[in-house]
């Protein structure tokens, strides 16, 4: 099954590459024109050992020349032009493929965010990198070693078998290279990636890592990847380092044994001494696509990784399929019988859950920690697919509805609300490259945080960074329901709304909530705290993933719980249902 899944994906970046077949044609024929004129050189060499030497002609001598200038120059231009076709080849496959492997990156990661999926754009630059290295360019010029080395055996069988051998040596230690230097590669890869991703979160967790006095043993365990990653790296240098050695002194040594050899049967009259010299320049060019390809391999290696590692994310995540779009539904939920498993789980996170949200109700979704809550919201929001059962929208499953226009659909508020670098009203408008001002503004009212963004140095334009930031959690939080609000969505879900607001925050919540309902909106809100379902008038309480009460909160409440009248009374953050 995994082979086939690759095997779609691989399919998929063939297709992609197909699109610059005239081009890699091209390429083919300006690098046999190119090769060709690589025998100028050589037939110059010979021409003038061989002719003016003798003839002892300047006009030769300066006709040859001017020829040769020439030649060159024709030569430059069909490498240039060459080089610059294979970068725009490159763009081009990054192009075609930069929003499909980004789709698949956040579909995947949304569904299993501790996989290392992240890695897909960088593989894809990795492969754009390949197609627009020199390396390549040896590959195409890789066809014309034969032929120079059948060059030489013109001049004499002796130099050419010499030749022939030279070339048979470099390409075993090419293989070499590449059979020794894959795994100390594949290792220090790993390894680098650990160490830069735990650097990562140690960055982004400073303060914590500052304040709990964690940064000698941060920095510990810190070293200890990087020293891992360095070893890694050393080992794979040290492979690859030591076949390059190799390879350049072999080849200086061929062209120097060459040329006395070449010297040997000159004095034997066997051959002239232009060819001599001829017969070394060729073979400096015979070789010089080997050298490159061995010189350049971890390109090479760090391409091919990760075009099987596309593979594999393209054949897991196939593309979306077209959706007939829907009218704007009304907010009605409904969920039948669902079922939900976890990705990378095999049991259940809910069974058979059933519940209606009408428009103009608020749902408050309670119960003990890992019941299933966060797993329920991740489900309203499309982001986990039922594995049974169903959840629909105004009658139409979540499925019928594109992600974005889903998005638009229904408002999603996490637990953990995380910013982008930009400005409050890029975060407002959901990093939308034209907000819409007037929506922004209307949305942070929505959510009562007009007044606590204007109060800011810069109000809506005020900048954030992920790197630096600078905002409470609950200024945060409000921002993130001014976000979830922005377009006026059908339904609201709230994962833990309350967490980090102040009474404040709380009775500007609950004011956002009343807004919605008035409007004919509906909100779910998963909740530990009393304060957040206040405004609830249904309730649903779930327990080990299974649904143990649904009803008018009034009801549950006095069925379930021991204290619902000092929870209907409760201020804003008292404790939690019992």
């Amino acid at each position: 099954m995994q082979s086939k899944v690759i095997q779609q994906g691989r399919a998929e970046l063939r297709e992609a590459r197909k699109q610059s077949r005239r081009l890699y044609w091209t390429v083919g024929i300006f690098s046999m024109f190119a090769n060709l004129l690589m025998l100028t050189g050589p037939m110059y060499m010979l021409q003038v050992y061989d002719r003016v030497l003798g003839s002892k002609s300047e006009e030769t001598l300066i006709a040859l020349s001017l020829l040769v200038v020439f030649l060159y120059g024709i030569m430059g231009i069909l490498d240039f032009t060459r080089a610059r076709i294979m970068a725009r080849v490159g763009a081009k496959f990054q192009a075609t493929l930069d929003r499909r492997v980004f789709d698949a990156v956040v579909r995947k990661s949304a569904v299993a965010p501790d996989m290392q999926t992240q890695s897909g754009l960088a593989d894809l630059e990795a492969v754009q990198r390949l197609l627009t290295s020199p390396v390549l360019m040896a590959f195409f010029d890789l066809p014309w070693t034969p032929i120079f080395i059948a060059g030489i055996f013109l001049f004499h069988p002796m130099l050419g078998w010499m030749a022939l051998g030279g070339a048979a040596v470099l390409i075993l230690i090419a293989l070499a290279n590449q059979l020794l230097s894959r795994r100390p590669q594949m290792n220090a890869g790993v390894a680098g990636q650990q160490a830069s991703s735990m650097s990562d979160q140690i960055r982004i967790e400073a303060e914590m890592v500052q304040a709990m006095g964690m940064r000698d043993a941060a920095f510990s365990r810190w070293q200890i990847a990087r020293n891992k990653a360095l070893t890694g790296q050393i080992k794979a240098t040290d492979v690859s380092g030591g076949f390059s050695s190799l390879t350049k002194t072999l080849r200086l040594f061929l062209q120097s044994a060459m040329l006395g050899l070449g010297a040997y049967l000159v004095l034997q009259d066997l051959m002239t001494p232009g060819a001599m010299i001829a017969g070394s320049i060729l073979l400096g060019r015979a070789l010089a696509p080997v050298e490159m390809m061995l010189n350049q391999w971890p390109v090479v290696q760090r391409a091919s990784k990760g075009w099987d590692t596309m593979a594999e994310l393209l054949g897991t995540v196939p593309p979306e399929s077209h959706r007939t779009p829907l009218p704007k539904p009304k907010a009605r939920l409904v969920a039948k019988a669902l079922t939900i498993v976890a990705p990378g789980q095999k049991q259940a996170s809910l069974r058979g859950l059933n519940f209606e949200l009408p428009p103009g109700k608020a749902l408050g979704v309670i119960g003990p920690s890992g019941a299933g809550k966060s797993t329920l919201a991740k489900a309203v929001t499309g982001v986990w697919r039922p594995a049974g059962g169903s959840i629909r929208l105004d009658n139409a499953a979540l499925e019928h509805y594109a992600p974005d226009v889903l998005g638009q659909h229904i408002g999603y508020l996490p637990q953990r609300v995380q910013l982008f670098d930009g400005t409050i009203a890029d975060n407002i408008a959901r990093l939308a490259m034209k907000p819409d001002a007037g929506k922004v503004v209307e949305a942070a009212k929505n959510a009562a945080a007009h007044e606590m963004i204007l109060e800011l140095p810069d109000g809506y334009d005020t900048r954030l960074s992920t790197a630096q930031q600078r905002l409470s959690g609950g200024q945060m939080q409000r921002i993130g329901l001014a976000r979830a609000m922005y377009g006026d969505p059908a339904i609201l879900v709230l994962d833990e709304p309350n967490s980090n607001l102040d009474n404040v925050g709380n009775e500007a919540l609950n004011q956002a909530i009343r807004a919605i309902k008035a409007r004919g909106g509906s909100v779910m809100i998963m909740a530990h705290r009393p304060a957040a379902i206040q405004e609830c008038d249904l309730l649903l309480v779930i327990d080990n993933g299974m649904r143990t009460a649904f009803g008018p909160k009034d009801d549950v409440l006095k069925s379930m719980v021991k204290n619902h009248q000092q929870i209907q009374k409760a201020p804003a953050g008292a404790g939690g249902v019992t």
